[in-house]
């Protein structure tokens, strides 16, 4: 059976507008075209029986009025509808809710968050459609033993810095400054953490760096796997909406929003849960009775952007540098470091596979033994962890991370803490009585069964190295303290400036200096022919042919109404390479001189005036202090470029 998207009436439900519009456009990069939305249970039962059209449900759970379990009752106790296809796409990501979802009738299930691959595979799901799993098989034994005689270990790890230790640890392999006597190392950066939890329990990869309420939860329902050890210790940030004001009562900021987190079952949802239960607010899930801050699931990659878009969102909590990035991009203010909270506390895990570790011991000491080793590199050496952690977190450059703010996050006093990862049982045990007994989630797991000691206490043998005590503030004292100082923190200003750090490359405008980040140029050329073209603002000269390739150009003297670009054999033509909604382009700036690349540090970095620069400020993220009297107006060239790009030729 092979399905065609366009042809398929698609019924949405989903109470969450921002959530809904980007699950609309999700289906709609699928090919769905057809697509009814409904904001609740009772919407979507006023569509059904209205219309005979909907060929496939894709609903919430949680949802006022009526929630998507009670909706796939409906639906399959309805004589038109009971045989449509349904897809619950939910924020209940626990094995328990999934499996009460089954039995009630729904076709598949996905929680959030989510990407395309992944709903479209659950599409396929609903329809009975057999694909191609994108995920690797589980290895054979002929497979698993490599030319060198040593045992493969394939890991997975997703974007975020609490799994760098397994970056590090692969880098320092591949330098030959580790060299495993016993084991390879595979590693597999994967979309999120659905994939990550599929891996594990389908066996398709022997080790994951996961959060340790899902790896409970799956064994909790019988998925054999152990964790062997921490992957990091605290390393996590809630961050407020910079929109609004945030003014006493500072309580009321939250009141009647919705706040991100990254999955249901993370520390990241229970210390939200805690800071705010501890300063008077209630906490929940959309749909989950009446609640003064509403939980919404969002993929750690989107939720700056899904904040920045809506301003009824008051903030998010999740693992760094995702926090930091946001902070310094100017669309966040640090409330609280999770260490503040919950001193030491634990967060994500290295989960293996039993029959891996039944199989290969010696394989699993060596292996914990190293990451270990790397977690310490990263604490003796966060500027080269750093380096190494952008290369391994954002190969692609989809996330902009940038060296600055992921050493900010590795030398943080308060932040994450790689040089200890000695499972504590303790606070594990901790983290899931809270979450089971306070929030409902998860079920009675036996903690001492699930934590395998031995290998990290081998390793802490041979190091004598006592682990670092874990300390959850429970009283609210701690919680009102962080609320009421209004977000003033040691550290706010230099984060807020960490986005402007780096490299750029100074030239010459009408007598001033500007300053363009290096990492946007994709190169220099010296002056060249430029073909006019009709119908574009003065200050688009025209474009050039750049070896096969049209690229428009700017006049950027002209763009700041400096007057034309006055003709000079040191005239050059910076090519930046830029994103739009037809994918990467490039855009030329026509510059009187070009003069070096600097170097700028946060101590250089000086806010923009408000007046007296000649220049619209909009346009300037910084001033840039060089030598005793220089600066150099350090420019937003995003904005500069807004609207141009769309508007040059293919």
């Amino acid at each position: 059976m092979t399905l065609d998207p366009g042809k398929i009436s698609v019924l949405l439900v989903e109470d969450a507008a921002v959530m809904r519009k980007i699950e609309v456009k999700t289906l709609k990069g699928l090919g769905f075209e057809r697509i009814i939305e409904a904001a609740d249970g009772q919407a979507a039962l006023a569509v059904l029986e209205k219309s005979a059209s909907v060929e496939l449900i894709i609903s919430d759970w949680n949802m006022p009025n009526m929630d998507g379990y009670e909706l796939v009752k409906w639906v399959r106790a309805n004589p038109a509808t009971r045989t449509v296809p349904f897809l619950m796409a939910t924020g209940q990501g626990e094995k328990k809710q999934e499996q009460k979802a089954l039995a009630a009738g729904v076709n598949s299930f996905v929680a959030k968050p989510f990407n395309e691959q992944e709903l479209k595979a659950k599409i396929d799901e609903a329809f009975g459609v057999q694909t191609q799993e994108h995920q690797t098989a589980p290895m054979t034994a002929a497979e698993r033993k490599t030319a060198s005689g040593k045992v493969r270990i394939r890991a997975a790890h997703i974007q975020i810095t609490d799994h760098l230790v397994l970056g590090v640890l692969k880098h320092l392999i591949a330098k030959g400054e580790l060299q495993p006597a016993t084991f390879e190392l595979e590693t597999e950066c994967m979309a999120g953490w659905n994939p990550v939890q599929a891996a594990l329990e389908s066996g398709a990869v022997d080790a994951a760096c996961v959060l340790a309420p899902i790896a409970m939860d799956l064994f909790g329902y019988g998925v054999p796997i152990r964790l062997v050890l921490l992957a990091h210790k605290n390393g996590s940030i809630f961050v407020r909406n910079k929109t609004g004001r945030f003014q006493p009562p500072y309580g009321d900021f939250f009141r009647g929003k919705t706040f991100y987190i990254p999955h249901k079952l993370s520390i990241h949802h229970l210390l939200a849960h805690h800071f705010f239960s501890s300063v008077g607010l209630k906490p929940g899930l959309a749909g989950e009775g009446i609640n003064d801050v509403v939980f919404e699931i969002v993929a750690p990659i989107k939720m700056q952007e899904f904040m920045q878009g809506n301003p009824d969102a008051a903030g998010f909590m999740v693992a760094e540098p995702l926090g930091t990035k946001a902070i310094a991009a100017g669309a966040a203010e640090l409330q609280f470091l999770s260490s503040e909270l919950w001193e030491n506390h634990p967060c994500c895990v290295v989960a293996m596979q039993q029959a891996f570790i039944d199989a290969y011991p010696e394989v699993v000491y060596e292996f914990t033994d190293m990451l270990m080793q790397a977690g310490k590199f990263i604490e003796k050496k966060p500027e080269r962890a750093a380096e190494i952690g952008v290369a391994f977190l954002d190969p692609e450059k989809k996330l902009g991370l940038k060296v600055p703010i992921l050493k900010n996050v590795l030398t943080e006093s308060r932040g994450i803490k790689t040089g200890d990862l000695f499972p504590d049982v303790g606070a594990l045990k901790q983290m899931h009585t809270y979450m089971h007994e306070r929030m409902g989630i998860g079920k009675p797991i036996a903690m001492d069964r699930f934590v395998d000691l031995r290998f990290a206490e081998k390793a802490y043998r041979s190091c004598n190295q006592a682990p670092l005590t874990s300390r959850l503030n429970a009283d609210s004292h701690t919680a009102a303290a962080i609320l009421n100082r209004g977000g003033e923190t040691d550290n706010t200003d230099s984060k807020s400036k960490l986005n402007l750090e780096g490299k750029y490359l100074a030239f010459g405008l009408g007598g001033q200096e500007f300053g363009i980040d290096i990492l946007k140029i994709k190169e220099i050329v010296g002056m060249q022919r430029i073909h006019a073209m009709p119908d574009t603002p003065a200050y688009i000269q025209g474009v050039i042919n750049l070896r096969g390739k049209v690229v428009p150009v700017m006049d950027l003297k002209e763009r700041f109404g400096m007057g034309a670009l006055q003709e000079n054999s040191r005239n050059c033509i910076v090519v930046l390479e830029t994103a739009s909604a037809e994918g990467r382009r490039l855009m030329g700036l026509a510059v009187e001189t070009v003069f070096e690349v600097m170097a700028v540090k946060p101590t250089d970095i000086e806010p923009t005036p408000t007046c007296g620069l000649g220049v619209d400020t909009r346009h300037i993220l910084a001033m840039a202090k060089t030598g005793r009297t220089g600066v150099k107006l350090l420019l937003n060239i995003d904005h500069i470029l807004a609207g141009e790009t769309a508007a040059a030729p293919a």
